[in-house]
């Protein structure tokens, strides 16, 4: 699963790095050994303290803007990742996304800032919550410039949950990748998906709930 979102993420035509942020945790050597493997930036940082752990991956490679995808969303579009990046380009803004309000899929996020938002949220976030999931700080406080990117059919209403976080989310992941993947090829992405639910609307009750 890792691998294709990484995979993905090289898709995307903005993007020059990809890095995988994972914790010093033996648990989490598996990931280490896969990046080694796969020629993949792996940065190793605090279990609990993630933007602590963001903060010094982005530092280490010299970033000015910091794309954000998890690594539990296995269908992330390129396309869509692009389409947050260029409003970020273009758009003076400190913080762009996909998910201040949502209109995409849940499991097609992504998140753009820049690094001195980042740098700033590293030295003065103090909430535990603020430290484990990066960003809040950064989309609450009123100083930072912030806007977000919406689909251009709303498909809140569908309650589309495309992120792996249960068993059935995997099942259901499992069962679009052999459906649409082809040739080693991450070749579809949101048009994809949502026509072949439209041919097999059975699929979502897999993670439905």
């Amino acid at each position: 699963m890792l691998w294709h979102v990484v995979d993905r993420a090289k898709r995307s035509r903005y993007i020059n790095k990809v890095v995988v942020g994972t914790s010093i945790e033996s648990a989490d050597d598996p990931i280490d050994e896969f990046c080694r493997s796969e020629n993949i930036e792996c940065f190793r940082g605090s279990h609990d303290d993630v933007l602590d752990r963001f903060y010094r991956a982005a530092s280490r490679h010299e970033a000015d803007a910091i794309v954000r995808i998890t690594a539990d969303c296995p269908l992330i579009d390129p396309t869509i990742v692009d389409r947050v990046i260029e409003t970020y380009l273009t758009g003076k803004f400190d913080y762009v996304s996909n998910a201040l309000r949502y209109t995409y899929p849940d499991g097609l996020d992504a998140e753009v800032f820049s690094m001195a938002a980042l740098e700033t949220a590293w030295r003065d976030a103090t909430e535990p919550r603020q430290r484990e999931h990066v960003v809040p700080f950064i989309k609450n406080h009123p100083a930072f410039r912030k806007t977000n990117v919406e689909n251009e059919t709303d498909l809140s209403r569908e309650q589309l949950r495309w992120a792996v976080d249960e068993p059935r989310d995997l099942e259901f992941m499992r069962v679009v990748y052999s459906r649409l993947f082809r040739n080693g090829q991450n070749s579809f992405g949101l048009k994809e998906v949502l026509e072949l639910l439209s041919k097999e609307p059975e699929l979502q009750a897999i993670n439905q709930g």
